[in-house]
């Protein structure tokens, strides 16, 4: 039974060393490009979360062979590539799976529908759609580009497509699309974005260029090239691990230790931030795993001041505005958050629910169409009810403002932080922090 709230309330100092579960975009890719290669790929770490099997079930419907052989233990059987699946594909609420999954399937003479939750059918499609079309792909959907969509694929041409604006999963739409395209693909990106699809497809056997020039990136995917299975250790998630080092940060007290953390540096904008803003952070055990850099990452409660955060970051931390608004909110002056637009278009209008829940906090907030400015005076009321429209970040920063706050913070729909944190509660609960269940209602 999911409960129909949680609320957190401030008790003592948060103290212990953690794992962030395995790294969504990771795993999310992993399961990909697993089931498009010829062979046997072994995962190990898969975040196991609500979206990532969403995606597992996918490349199962796309006639991979998708085993789970143990805790974050998954075994990918590829087969060359997609056949048609024989029914619609639910992706739930993942918006990368479901993005990724329709340019991986544009490279084959198929037709495949793909479906998903309310706020997944609510998110519009065309910002993928637009570069698969000048591929050659066609598809039907609903009005804006919406889910349910049907996408026909098949006979695709090479395409040197310049991103509009910044989308790790655009990018990747295009060059998993480029694998099965004639003379592959060729992506521009005036600001670098994650670039896990460009390591991983290394991984996998391919080719990949990638050309630093004046403006911007180029990724070039050679055509013709065929993906041989692997094996694959996802590191932990930075986005998850942000929620219990900031709630170190903001807690009188604490030190919280998060072990195995990727730190690729296009992930890695929030920690930046945070050290511009006083925070006691450091950094043991740095290593290379598969390619990427991991490493332990310790934070200790601090005095944090307001900062004005770089534009031209937003690509790396995307993810982590809500909570960098939380720990914006226990700093002293003004946060400026400027060049996240795309925040209004992720599982909610991020921007303005955080404006809305730090408001009802007590936090004193000016939302902007692509900004967000919020102005701290060190502590917080809280005290808010906050409604997150089922976004399982918009709930996980709020509880850990809730743990720091005089007052209790309680968020509705808590079920939804399932898919990308689902030990979320059990975590933050064994590090020290309060955070109590309400039972739904009878019915």
């Amino acid at each position: 039974m999911t409960a129909a709230h949680l609320t957190a309330r401030r008790a003592g100092s948060l103290k212990g060393t953690v794992r962030a579960p395995g790294d969504k975009s990771i795993s999310h890719r992993a399961l990909i490009l697993g089931a498009l290669a010829s062979g046997v790929t072994e995962v190990e770490g898969l975040l196991e979360g609500d979206d990532v099997r969403r995606t597992a079930g996918a490349m199962q419907a796309f006639g991979a062979g998708v085993l789970r052989t143990g805790e974050g233990a998954w075994r990918v059987e590829g087969k060359g590539g997609f056949a048609e699946p024989s029914d619609v594909v639910d992706c739930g609420n993942a918006g990368t799976g479901v993005r990724l999954i329709m340019g991986a399937a544009a490279g084959f003479d198929i037709a495949s529908t793909f479906t998903g939750d309310g706020s997944l059918r609510g998110r519009p499609m065309n910002r993928v759609l637009k570069p698969l079309g000048e591929m050659g792909a066609t598809w039907i959907c609903r009005a804006g580009g919406r889910l349910p969509l049907t996408l026909k694929g098949g006979n695709l041409k090479r395409v040197a497509y310049r991103l509009p604006e910044p989308s790790a999963q655009v990018k990747s739409a295009v060059l998993l699309a480029g694998l099965n395209a004639q003379g592959g693909a060729e992506v521009f990106e005036p600001e670098a974005t994650r670039d896990h699809t460009e390591r991983m497809l290394r991984g996998f056997g391919a080719q990949v260029e990638v050309f630093e020039e004046a403006g911007g990136r180029r990724i070039v995917l050679p055509g013709g090239q065929k993906l041989s299975g692997t094996r694959i250790r996802v590191p932990g998630d930075p986005s998850s691990a942000a929620f219990p080092l900031v709630a170190a940060l903001i807690v009188p007290g604490s030190e919280v230790t998060v072990e195995n953390m990727l730190l690729n540096p296009l992930r890695i904008g929030l920690l930046d931030t945070l050290g511009e803003m006083g925070a006691d952070l450091s950094v043991a055990n740095v290593r290379d795993e598969g390619g990427e850099t991991v490493a332990d990452v310790t934070a200790r409660h601090s005095e944090l001041e307001g900062v004005e955060v770089p534009p031209e970051r937003a690509p790396s931390m995307i993810d982590e505005y809500p909570i960098l608004a939380v720990a914006a909110a226990f700093a002293k002056g003004r946060t400026v958050m400027r060049g996240i637009g795309e925040m209004r278009v992720k599982e909610s209008d991020r921007i303005a629910l955080m404006a809305a829940g730090l408001s009802a906090c007590g936090v004193e907030v000016e939302e902007e169409p692509e900004g967000l400015i919020v102005s701290g005076v060190g502590e917080v009321r809280g005290g808010g009810r906050v409604t997150t429209h089922g976004d399982h970040r918009i709930a996980m920063s709020h509880l850990v403002l809730g743990l720091a706050a005089r007052e209790p913070v309680t968020v509705d729909e808590p079920g939804m932080i399932a898919t990308s944190f689902p030990g979320f509660v059990a975590l933050m609960r064994g590090l020290g922090g309060e955070i109590a269940e309400d039972a739904p209602a009878a019915a």
